[in-house]
Order: C-alpha cells, then sequence, then structure tokens
C-alpha cells in the first residue's frame, strides 16, 4: 500500500483502510475485537494533511460501469463523472434535509437491537456499539454482536456514515481491492433497483494466513451519500480467538439484504451535516496517470515494468517490476503542504541538502511481517513542504514472500527518483 512513513514504525498495523475501503479500515488497525470501530470510520472520512500516508488499496476499473444517481438528477458513477463518456463535472451539493433533534436521538442499545434484529434467528453474546453523536458528526455510529446460528460463533459488526454523492470516497467504498495490498478470494460488485451500489469481498482478516480467520465485508454506498460497512469473520473475534466455523455465518445475498436495509439510512439520516466536510468535486481514475507515468519514466534501464496502478487523486502510484532476479514492488506518494509534520517525519539520522530539502533513508522489514520481505524508503521534503517518498521491496506484494534477496532498486537509485524535479511537473 502507500508507503505509511512514521518516525516510529513500531506499531505498524494490520493494514485498512477506508481509505481503500472502510471494510478494512474496520479491520486493518489492528487490535481486538474490542477496537473503537467508530473512530476508524471517522478516520477513514477525514480529508486534508496527514501525518500517515494513506492507505488506499486501488484497482483501476474495479468498479466500471457502476451507476448511481446524484441528488442533483444527474446520473453519475462512482467516480464523480457521467454515464454519458464526457469528463466528469463538478458534483452536486444540493443540502439534503437535516435531521430533526428527535431523530437524532439513536443510542447505543438501538444500534445493537437493530443488528441484532435485521440478522437470521439465532443467539446473540458479547455486544457493543454507538449511537449518533448530534454534537459531533465525525463521530460515526456502529454495532457489533457476536451471533451464533448453531454452527458456532462469529462476530459481525456494522458502522454507518455519510460521504459525499458521486465523490472518491463513495467510489472508494464499492472498489474490489487491489490484491497487491489486500488478498481475498471473491468481490462481487451489484447494482441494486434504488442505484445503490453493493460490493462483497471474501478475505481475510490476515493478508499472511498465518491464521485462517476468515473476514467477509459488505459496502453499500446509495445515491444519497447513505454507507453501510458490514464485516463478518468465521470467529468470535476478529483477531485473537480460535476459527470457530468454516465459514462466516452471512451468505453474500444476506449480506447485500443487511446492508440494504432500510434501518441503517435512517441512522445515517439522524447524523447531523458535517460543515467542515469539503464539498469537493471527485477526481478521475485517469487524472492520476501522470504521476505513474512520472514514476515509469524514473525507474533505471533494465528494470521492466510488469504491473501498476495508481490512486485516483495523483497522490500515489505503484509498479512491479522486474529485472529477470525476481519482482519487487516500488510504491511512491507525493504530498504537497507537509511542512507542519516536517519535523515528526525527519528525525536526527536525516539529512539537508544545500537547498534545504529535508533527506532520510531507511532499509526495515516489510511492513506486514512475511519473514523476509524486507523495505527500502527514500523519504524527501522540499523546503516548501512538497514531500516525495518512494519505497521499494523484494517482493511483489507486501504480503507474499520474496522473491529475492533484496529490492530490485538501489538506495542510492531511490534517492535518485525521489529527488527528481520530475515530480513537480
Amino acid at each position: 500500500m502507500p508507503v505509511e512513513q512514521r518516525h516510529n514504525d513500531s506499531d505498524s498495523s494490520n493494514d485498512h483502510a477506508f481509505e481503500v475501503r472502510l471494510a478494512a479500515a474496520l479491520h486493518d488497525a489492528g487490535g481486538t475485537f474490542d477496537i473503537d470501530r467508530g473512530a476508524l470510520v471517522d478516520a477513514g472520512t477525514l480529508r486534508g494533511r496527514r501525518l500517515r500516508l494513506r492507505r488506499r488499496a486501488i484497482v483501476l476499473g474495479g468498479a466500471a460501469g457502476v451507476a448511481l444517481a446524484g441528488v442533483g438528477g444527474a446520473l453519475l458513477v462512482p467516480w464523480g463523472g457521467s454515464t454519458s463518456g464526457q469528463p466528469p463535472a463538478a458534483v452536486s451539493t444540493t443540502p439534503r434535509p437535516t435531521a430533526s433533534p428527535a431523530a437524532r436521538g439513536v443510542t447505543s442499545d438501538e444500534m445493537i437491537s437493530t443488528l441484532e434484529k435485521l440478522l437470521p434467528e439465532g443467539k446473540f453474546g458479547k455486544a457493543e456499539g454507538r449511537g449518533v453523536d448530534a454534537s459531533d458528526p465525525l463521530v460515526a455510529p456502529y454495532a457489533q454482536v457476536v451471533y451464533d446460528d448453531g454452527h458456532g460463533a462469529a462476530a459481525i459488526s456494522v458502522a454507518v456514515n455519510r460521504v459525499l454523492p458521486g465523490g472518491n470516497d463513495a467510489r472508494q467504498a464499492v472498489q474490489c481491492p487491489d490484491k497487491v495490498y489486500i488478498p481475498y478470494d471473491s468481490c462481487v460488485t451489484s447494482h441494486l433497483p434504488d442505484a445503490s451500489v453493493v460490493t462483497v469481498v471474501k478475505g481475510y482478516e490476515y493478508p499472511d494466513r498465518r491464521v485462517d480467520t476468515k473476514l467477509w465485508t459488505a459496502n453499500l454506498v446509495t445515491p444519497d451519500g447513505h454507507h453501510v460497512s458490514l464485516s463478518e469473520w468465521n470467529a468470535a473475534a476478529e483477531k485473537d480467538a480460535p476459527v470457530s466455523r468454516d465459514q462466516p455465518p452471512l451468505s453474500v445475498a444476506q449480506l447485500q439484504k443487511l446492508a440494504a436495509a432500510k434501518e441503517w439510512r435512517g441512522v445515517v439520516d439522524a447524523i447531523p451535516e458535517d460543515p467542515r466536510q469539503t464539498q469537493e468535486p471527485s477526481v478521475a481514475p485517469e487524472d492520476g496517470r501522470g504521476i505513474r507515468q512520472t514514476l515509469t519514466s524514473l525507474i533505471p534501464k533494465g528494470l521492466k515494468v510488469v504491473a501498476h496502478a495508481t490512486d485516483d487523486d495523483g497522490q500515489f502510484t505503484y509498479v512491479v517490476v522486474d529485472d529477470g532476479h525476481g519482482r519487487s514492488l516500488v510504491q511512491v506518494n507525493v504530498q504537497p503542504d507537509m511542512s507542519d509534520v516536517a519535523g515528526q517525519l525527519f528525525g536526527s539520522g536525516s539529512g539537508t541538502l544545500p537547498d534545504g530539502t529535508l533527506v532520510a533513508e531507511h532499509k526495515r522489514p516489510g511492513e506486514k511481517g512475511v519473514a523476509g520481505v524486507v523495505m527500502w524508503t527514500a523519504d524527501t521534503m522540499r523546503k516548501d513542504g512538497f514531500r516525495v517518498v518512494i519505497s521499494a521491496f523484494n517482493a511483489d506484494s507486501e504480503h507474499t514472500p520474496a522473491t529475492r534477496a533484496t529490492p530490485a532498486l538501489t538506495m542510492k537509485q531511490l534517492r535518485a527518483i525521489a529527488l527528481s524535479p520530475t515530480w513537480r511537473s
């Protein structure tokens, strides 16, 4: 995934992301089933400057052909364009009715009871949740229970929030993950009669499969910006619990039905509008081709690019290269206006060039804990806060075994790429 460059990397997570998919973000941050799932939802919808680089798992064209009806009446595809094939227009920002104070009274108990009511008949164990906080629209409602249909206990959770119709978050929520970063068995995207889109992914809690805990997720986005994210496991907790059944309890069809339940849309409507939410137009995936083309142009001769993908806002891309001695993943983030976190990103071991550019180099084990995988990183920041950070691995993904002893690019080559003036264009 996009490299997460921190001064202290000891708390590396099990990967995320609304920033990749909300359901992934719900489990990727690590911890037990007791994790504050709602807080992860909140973090996934925040934008702006970040100390952590975004961890979106994008597969280009993964949601091709999926259509959402925009609130302004136009038919919008999830990336904010139209069905006519013309360049994307500005996203409609027509306000929706604000929920009444009475409607905002959704409690944590109501969230839990709604989830239990919508599940098939069975027994319920440990439960927790959070309701709608009228004072803070970034505090997202969620519920999680332990459910047993007679074939073994399973953890099931739901989280809801609001996304901008036709915006990037809406599109990303229903994309299939990129297998370079998130392994899974299947991904199915379906169109509902009301123009909602729901994507069900059958994957695993641990990308390296060190424990066979399965994680199946469903993410639904409606034309009005309701986002419902479901997760289920074949264990009573997402981590640190023995596998209690062969498969999670709900089928693809059941996950789709549960995600589409009108009750969740009522909860989203009860969330107060967030005046801090940026009503920004979405960026089409093809607009990110420039960063990929720049990286490809800077790859040393003798390395063949065999795979690639690009984040849709033009700040992240990766390529997989091969010099005949094994494939190597190379990824880069380009971020403007990062001066406010320079002190946290560049410590005593960093250097400063004559023009004021900060440079840090790191050689560390891969973030996913796969034995033998290493990650070499060159991190740079110009005086105006323009940051380019590039990493290379000795494997073709972060969760697969090493394909070679060291990355295909040397640290000197990584440094040269990060410092190239070409990124300014």
